[in-house]
């Protein structure tokens, strides 16, 4: 009698249990349930997972601790808000293969740029990518070594002061990547049609020279994601100042573009500082945005910005130089 119930039982539990699992399963369905803690912790649970071209992959996001926000490097899609305790659904569809990154842009601890994890995408596509060197790498430099400017102005150049009568600068537009703002006062100061310019002067044709290479939009969005993705570290001023730094370690000496080598972090480097910034090339700055600084915190920019990104953030960087104005 008792096996007779306990059989009935059984089977009353499996009619009930199954139509619900059913349910549950339909609608958990292909959906990856992704969790974000503050780097410290653990950071993003799981931190990889698989997708194939064309094919949606479904997201549900969420925080254990404080609000953090999910993002696709090299992609125009928003970042999405995700909040502790709440549920955040995302659709992904990948038109290339490869392997993508995904992180945090909400400042949520010193270590908050270690907030990734990566997306690898199968399958084929018609477009074909082909691979840009950076530039730094295809000229050889070495962004570790400090790169100290011999000579400074006294104050800030202007572009807006460098039309003095009578003088034409003429430089490949190249100059202004490959070479340092000191490298190229020095062959302006060495030329003949500046015999009778001050050494503020040659610097005032420095900074026109910079300008000229630039665009307002460009400058724009290098703002714009400088403030993102920079400031809380370097400072909104640009003097490594930010609301981070206190928390990370050692300064960084004077002249060295990259900071200590090592695993200690390092304090931001301050991009107001002449002699620090005046002998480095745009080249050198795109390494270290692309690479980071290795052993000091700086974080590896590569594999979240655009190239047109990485360029538009080195020329709102000289803007911390060079005085912006209308170019005469």
């Amino acid at each position: 009698m008792k096996a007779e119930w306990f059989a009935r039982l059984v089977v009353i539990l499996l009619g009930i249990g199954l139509p619900l699992l059913a349910i549950f399963a339909r609608s958990d369905a292909g959906v990856i349930e992704v969790h974000g803690k503050v780097a410290e912790n653990g950071g993003w649970t799981p931190e990889s997972f698989n997708a194939v071209v064309g094919q949606p992959i479904h997201l549900r996001l969420t925080s254990d601790d404080v609000v953090h926000s999910f993002a696709i490097g090299q992609s125009d899609t928003a970042p999405i808000d995700v909040m502790p305790g709440q549920m955040a659904d995302a659709t992904l569809v990948f038109d290339k293969p490869g392997k993508y990154t995904f992180y945090c842009t909400r400042w949520c601890g010193v270590n908050h740029w270690r907030m990734r994890g990566t997306i690898e995408v199968s399958g084929s596509s018609t477009e074909v990518v082909t691979p840009t060197t950076p530039l730094y790498v295809a000229l050889k430099l070495s962004i570790d070594d400090p790169h100290p400017a011999e000579v400074v102005p006294v104050s800030r150049p202007s572009a807006a002061q460098a039309g003095a009568p009578g003088v034409k600068v003429d430089l490949p537009a190249e100059v202004y990547r490959t070479q340092s703002p000191v490298e190229v006062w020095k062959q302006l100061r060495a030329a003949s049609f500046s015999n009778g310019l001050s050494d503020m002067q040659v610097w005032n044709l420095v900074a026109w020279v910079w300008r000229s290479n630039t665009t307002p939009e460009s400058i724009a969005s290098g703002k714009r994601l400088y403030s993102q993705n920079c400031a809380a570290c370097h400072g909104e001023t640009g003097q490594g100042n930010g609301v981070m730094a206190a928390s990370l370690k050692k300064a960084v000496p004077s002249g060295n573009m990259s900071g200590m080598p090592g695993h200690d972090t390092a304090a931001p480097v301050n991009f107001t500082d002449a002699r620090n910034m005046l002998g480095a090339s745009s080249a050198i700055l795109q390494g270290k945005i692309i690479r980071g600084g290795m052993g000091t915190g700086m974080p590896y920019w590569g594999p979240i910005f655009t190239d047109a990104q990485v360029w538009s953030l080195v020329d709102y960087l000289w803007t911390f130089q060079f005085e912006e104005g209308d170019k005469p």
